[in-house]
């Protein structure tokens, strides 16, 4: 029922269309029948994995997206973005404002504050909302890329859990993190979609509406990613699954941080005894990274004895381990922005047999201008968590410079340092469009440095032949390349058709 006073302009909430009924997802469910049949095949290679947000009718029937201005919902509570000091000028708090009336102002004075990543709670005044909820969004800066993300948790995590304490029916969320804040909008959109999701599971059995409401700029986002967490169908759930972040968090959805997590025992002096090197390196692992916190000895006296080669081989793969250890943790703490700005290395889909795909640009490395130091520590920040699976990699050599050739140098001090998980769980390199002397350098390479390599690598002289492997649909391909396969290839293609 409409509060009193309430304004023509305010929406009501059961009128929006919840996401199982939105058009664009339910035109998507009902096309499942004219799918290709590489579709087929992809969702039959993933139907050997459970997703972690399978389809839940019950769960999609209490969202909706709704682009417009949170102020204007008619539901139990609306959110607020604001600052520390609850007075920040933004979009989203300047409209609230207006449709509240200055009864809102005065009352924020008397909260004295808010922390980042609480959430606090005032009455509606003359919002058709009756409650607003106020909470503060980190300021992102890649250097503390853990902590933001921990914070904006909170704040959905906060905002949730005053919605349930206060037996709200319907809360419409804004995008917390503003563009003042500089959170990248994807990464915060995954936070959102993923917290929210999993506080429906566990602890939203008496809410009944969640509306994330959204701007022109933040509503595509929304909705690339909505499937991912909100799947409409089991065909959407399987097509979703490998395009899921590796850090999808806990079962709260709150982040996991490895570096902070200390294994506890029931009985820590009982450790059985053919395990207790291992359990003991593990369990140190995750306390720290210098040779006090992990007992290492005297790390001169461990290199020597690899030079010598008298350490054992067990040994040396924990002296490996350690090792990379250290080049993560510096990886996860410097600030990596303008090598990530170079966009030569990103994520993109599957190849037929459902294994992530990874790309890199060769164009786009500088190897002559760029701190190849910090190149090795994003490759490692990024390729960490992907790792743990099988995936695969595509090379686009395409008009690659002289000034842009990785050196055998650089390529062996990559596999020295790299866990060995990078080599072990790589299942096929694509170089596409190489040159001769990038067939002859890889040949090197495979040969006498990196041998497990050599039946990995693939030269691919044009797109048509990544395609067997890849589907178009499932890579981002540089522009540069589309126009230089094109060209160099197209007598290739017609006398391929010609053929036929």
């Amino acid at each position: 029922m409409d509060p009193l006073g309430a304004r023509s302009q305010f929406v009501e909430v059961q009128n929006l269309p919840t996401w199982d009924q939105s058009q664009g997802v339910q035109d998507e469910v009902d096309g499942e029948n004219q799918l290709t049949e590489e579709d087929d095949q992809l969702t039959n290679q993933l139907n050997s994995f459970e997703s972690p947000f399978p389809f839940r009718q019950d769960i999609n029937s209490k969202i909706v997206l709704f682009n417009g201005d949170v102020a204007l919902l008619n539901c139990t509570a609306i959110v607020n973005t604001s600052n520390e000091t609850l007075t920040d000028k933004n979009p989203v708090s300047d409209s609230i404002h207006r449709y509240a009336g200055p009864e809102l102002r005065d009352e924020l004075l008397k909260l004295k504050g808010c922390r980042t990543g609480e959430a606090k709670m005032t009455e509606g005044f003359n919002l058709a909302a009756r409650f607003i909820i106020h909470t503060v969004g980190p300021k992102y800066k890649a250097k503390y890329r853990t902590a933001a993300e921990s914070s904006l948790y909170s704040c959905y995590r906060n905002v949730m859990q005053l919605a349930k304490e206060h037996a709200m029916a319907s809360v419409g969320l804004c995008v917390v993190s503003t563009v003042k804040r500089a959170y990248p909008l994807e990464d915060a959109t995954h936070i959102a979609l993923r917290t929210v999701r999993r506080f429906l599971e566990n602890h939203g059995e008496n809410i009944e509406t969640v509306v994330f409401a959204v701007s022109d700029v933040e509503e595509p986002v929304y909705s690339k990613l909505m499937p991912l967490y909100y799947p409409c169908s089991k065909k959407e759930e399987k097509i979703s699954l490998p395009l899921l972040p590796a850090d999808i968090g806990n079962t709260e959805g709150e982040p996991v941080v490895l570096e902070r997590q200390i294994r506890i025992v029931e009985k820590p002096g009982n450790l059985e005894e053919d395990s207790a090197d291992d359990s003991l390196e593990s369990d140190l692992g995750l306390v720290g990274s210098h040779a006090f916190a992990r007992m290492e000895g005297d790390v001169d006296k461990q290199r020597k004895l690899i030079l010598q080669g008298q350490m054992s081989e067990a040994a040396q793969q924990k002296q490996h381990q350690r090792n990379y250890s250290r080049w993560l943790c510096r990886a996860r703490a410097e600030d990596l922005s303008d090598i990530a700005a170079l966009k030569a290395l990103y994520q993109t889909g599957v190849d037929l047999c459902g294994r992530t795909v990874m790309v890199v640009v060769g164009r786009n490395i500088p190897v002559t201008i760029i701190d190849m130091e910090k190149a090795l520590l994003y490759f490692i920040h990024v390729m960490d968590h992907i790792t743990v699976k099988e995936y695969v990699m595509v090379y686009f050599h395409t008009l690659t410079g002289e000034h842009n050739h990785l050196d055998t140098d650089f390529l062996k001090k990559l596999s020295d340092v790299v866990d060995a998980k990078f080599q072990k769980n790589l299942r096929a390199f694509y170089f596409v469009h190489p040159t001769f002397r990038t067939k002859v350098s890889t040949w090197f390479f495979t040969t006498f440095s990196v041998s497990s390599l050599k039946e990995k690598v693939h030269h691919i002289e044009n797109l048509q032949q990544l395609f067997t492997c890849i589907l178009p649909e499932q890579i981002d391909i540089p522009p540069f390349v589309l126009e230089y396969d094109t060209r160099v290839n197209s007598p290739y293609y017609t006398a391929q058709s010609s053929g036929l």
